[in-house]
């Protein structure tokens, strides 16, 4: 786990230097963070940065910096074709987001593409590893905590940017999911912090209804589920870099309503007067409502 750690933190390094120092990664990582309205501040606190998009340039460094090919497997930061003798940068071409853990240290990596190939992923993870599980991490969570704390709630939102957009309006307590669909250990988590979660969406329904099933098991733990729906065509980092801070956190409290509502407002719009899909819309109103452990709330 150790070793794992001081390779993650070292590429973290590695990438921060090519982001900053290099013309490469002027040219095309700071740029696109500039584009992007990410501030110099911002680079440095969610420590951004970026892989150049030569084969193995990184993975050539760690080496002559002494570190194992073993853990630059394991970290998933290289790729190593054993049967080839071969290996090369799993994040070449991309701009870095290191995941944090909740003590500060990097045990992964998000990276987004830089060119226009529609054959690759736009954003690829580092893999599962000892050090880092998807599932039982969020990012932000590391700069988010206190914050959590002290307002007593916390703001899911979806991507990076959306997170690095939104302490830029001086919204601290927000992490993302970073794409997947919330699970238990993730939400537990976040209960460790605060019971209120306040989930920010773009204004997608189809989106929306698939995430349903993240927001019962938020209910299961008995936590307390808002939700905040965009404008139309509009994300929390289209929004947060649009108005000034305060038009975002009015917002935010203007639009919030409790789960429960916004669930039978959503599924009422679709059912019209049928009474069969407004009978299946009773039952799936009722099922979350049954999962809500606390009586009290559940009358």
């Amino acid at each position: 786990r150790e070793s794992l750690m001081q390779v993650t933190a070292f590429a973290q390094k590695y990438f921060s230097d090519q982001l900053l120092q290099t013309d490469e990664g002027k040219s095309v990582g700071l740029s696109y963070f500039r584009e992007r309205g990410i501030t110099d501040e911002s680079i440095s606190k969610f420590m951004l940065g970026y892989c150049n998009s030569s084969w193995d340039d990184f993975s050539k460094h760690a080496l002559a910096e002494g570190y194992k090919l073993d853990f630059l497997d394991k970290s998933g930061l290289s790729i190593v074709k054993k049967e080839e003798n071969k290996m090369f940068d799993r994040f070449r071409g991309r701009v870095m987001f290191p995941i944090q853990n909740l003590t500060g240290r990097v045990i992964g990596f998000g990276g987004r593409i830089m060119s226009s190939d529609k054959t690759k992923a736009k954003y690829v993870n580092s893999p599962e590893s000892e050090i880092y599980s998807k599932s039982h991490t969020l990012y932000g969570i590391f700069q988010a905590k206190s914050a959590i704390v002290s307002a007593n709630t916390c703001f899911l939102v979806e991507g990076y940017t959306d997170v690095i957009s939104m302490h830029q309006a001086g919204i601290h307590n927000v992490v993302a999911s970073s794409g997947t669909s919330l699970t238990n250990d993730q939400i537990k988590l976040i209960r460790r912090f605060t019971p209120n979660i306040t989930i920010l969406y773009d204004g997608d329904s189809a989106g929306i209804k698939a995430s349903f099933r993240g927001i019962d098991m938020i209910l299961e733990q008995g936590m307390n589920v808002r939700i905040v729906l965009f404008p139309d065509g509009e994300d929390p980092d289209s929004y947060a870099r649009k108005h000034r801070s305060q038009e975002v956190i009015d917002f935010i409290e203007k639009e919030a309503s409790d789960f429960i509502t916004f669930k039978t407002n959503l599924l009422l719009s679709e059912t019209g007067k049928d009474p069969i899909k407004r009978a299946n819309l009773i039952k799936e109103i009722v099922q979350s409502i049954t999962l809500i452990p606390d009586k009290i709330t559940r009358t």
